[in-house]
Order: structure tokens, then sequence, then C-alpha cells
């Protein structure tokens, strides 16, 4: 890929910002879609538990104790007040949503964002998230790969549908409405194995690295594009998301035309789109609006 990658906006570590008031990040939301943010992208922990040292990715940026906003539920409260931002997760632990509940609500967002979802998944790496006995820790990762392939079928199959695996299973059910979007696009988070290139080149649309260098995550692009081109897809089709790191200016506050120029360099790893963290990019909720009309003006320019 040439040229830069698209602007996103991660909605997370908002308490300092509008401390118990969390309904602000709807606010976050307004500004966004009105300053031309091409993405807005929920987190999702469901529970935490106190071990946050096992983070695998480095040292976890919050506390057990930070508030986490229910990520399908706020994206939904998202779609009613905007009309143009898409509206992703970054990302679901699916493997914690019963399989038809997860087709329903995702088919409801995109239905009622008029096709605006992104969908990214992941298997989770906290054991203290998986409090339900059906819903173990192990063998999380075969779930997620049956649930989504339900989620497939249901989606795009000719109603009413039957599916069979060894975790999900279910005959002849009717599961309406459809998404808008013929093809929801399922974004994976996960290393540059074997197992992250079956699931994307299967199912997937894009890749979420984490914790991966940039000369591998341009390897493993290409691997990605040749699994596309082995399954009759199209390898421009391709989509990676990748963190974009706060770059501040002598005066302290965020330095635009720095932050720019670094992600129009990711683009030659394969990067198409960038996520800027919002809590740790601005001081005030004073300062969400102007940053994010400065940034995405920024990223237009």
């Amino acid at each position: 890929m040439t040229g830069r990658p698209t602007l996103s906006v991660t909605v997370s570590g908002l308490t300092r910002l509008f401390g118990d008031d969390l309904a602000g990040v709807l606010d976050v939301a307004r500004a966004a879609d009105e300053a031309g943010v091409h993405q807005l992208v929920m987190p999702d922990h469901v529970v935490m538990g106190a071990r946050t040292d096992r983070y695998p990715f480095g040292k976890f940026p919050y506390p057990p104790s930070e508030p986490w906003l229910e990520a399908m539920t706020t994206l939904a409260a998202m779609a009613g007040v905007t009309s143009r931002v898409r509206l992703g997760t970054g990302v679901l632990i699916a493997p914690l949503r019963p399989v038809t509940l997860l087709a329903k609500t995702v088919a409801t967002l995109d239905v009622l964002s008029r096709g605006r979802v992104d969908l990214g998944v992941g298997t989770g790496w906290q054991r203290e998230e998986f409090t339900e006995p059906g819903m173990a820790f192990a063998g999380r990762g075969a779930r997620m790969d049956d649930a989504l392939r339900a989620c497939r079928a249901l989606w795009e199959q000719e109603q009413p549908v039957s599916f069979s695996s060894p975790t999900a299973d279910f005959s002849e059910v009717w599961c309406l409405p459809r998404p808008v979007q013929p093809r929801v696009p399922i974004w994976f988070g996960g290393g540059p194995t074997d197992t992250t290139l079956a699931r994307i080149a299967e199912l997937g649309d894009g890749w979420l690295p984490l914790g991966v260098t940039l000369d591998e995550i341009a390897v493993f692009v290409e691997r990605l594009r040749g699994a596309f081109r082995e399954r009759g897809r199209d390898p421009s089709a391709l989509g990676v998301r990748l963190p974009l790191r706060a770059l501040a200016n002598a005066q302290g506050g965020a330095d635009l035309d720095a932050m720019v120029a670094s992600a129009s360099e990711l683009a030659a790893a394969g990067i198409t789109s960038v996520s800027v963290t919002l809590g740790p990019s601005v001081r005030s909720v004073d300062d969400v609006a102007p940053f994010l009309a400065d940034l995405a003006a920024a990223f237009a320019a």
C-alpha cells in the first residue's frame, strides 16, 4: 500500500476526563463524526481480575478498577448520535459471547448504523474474564473460530440456516434482520502465526497486530496477501490497523505533523489504518473536540 492510512480513534482511558459521567463518550462520538475521523474503536473487557501483570504485550495501561463500557452497547449508542463514522471493536472478546447472540448483536448494530460496523475480535488474555462454566478459558480459540463461521452463515446464507461444528450447532433457524453490509468486515487480533493467517484467510478482512515489530508486520502482510490470492480474494482488500503513538511537541501538546508523518511511513509496511488512543492524547474534556478536529484535518491535508 502507498499513501496515508485512514484515521481511527480508540475510546479508552477516559475516566480522568469524564469521571463518573461516562456518557460523555457520546460527545466524543459526535465530535469524531463532525471532524471526519474515519473510525471509532471500542475495546472490550467484561470483568477484570487483579493480575494485569499477565498482559502479554508489556505493561497494561490501566488498573483493574478502570471502568470498561460494554463495547457493543456503547457502539449502538454512538450509532444513534452519528451518521458517517465507522464503528469498530478492538477487540471484542468473542469467546465470551454465546454464538447466536453474537450474530444477532452485530447484525442489529449494522442495521441501526446503516452498515457502519467493523468487527475486531480476539480470544482475550486474562483467565479471570472467563467466569461462565460453558465458556472456559481453555479452548477459547476454537470456540471463536466456530462462532465466526456460524456468524458468517447466519449473516450471508439463505434462511433458515443450519450449522454444525464441535462448539456450535443449530438446525433450520432464522436470525433476522441480516446486516446491511453484504459482508461484515472481521478483523482478527493475534500474532503473526499460522493460526492467525488461517483465520484471516478463511473468515477475515483485516489484522490487528499488537506487540509486533514493523519488520514482522511487513513480512506477515505479504504472507496474508499470498493467502488471499490462493483463495481467489483481492489482496489489496486486506486491512491492517496499528496503534499510533502519540507524539508531543515542545509545548507538551500533540505534534500532529509528526504523527501524520509517522503514519505515512507505516503504509510501506502494509498498514492501512492507524488508531490514536484518545485518553492519553488530551488533558481535559474541553480539549477533546478541538483535538479531534485538528487531528482529522491533519490527516486529511
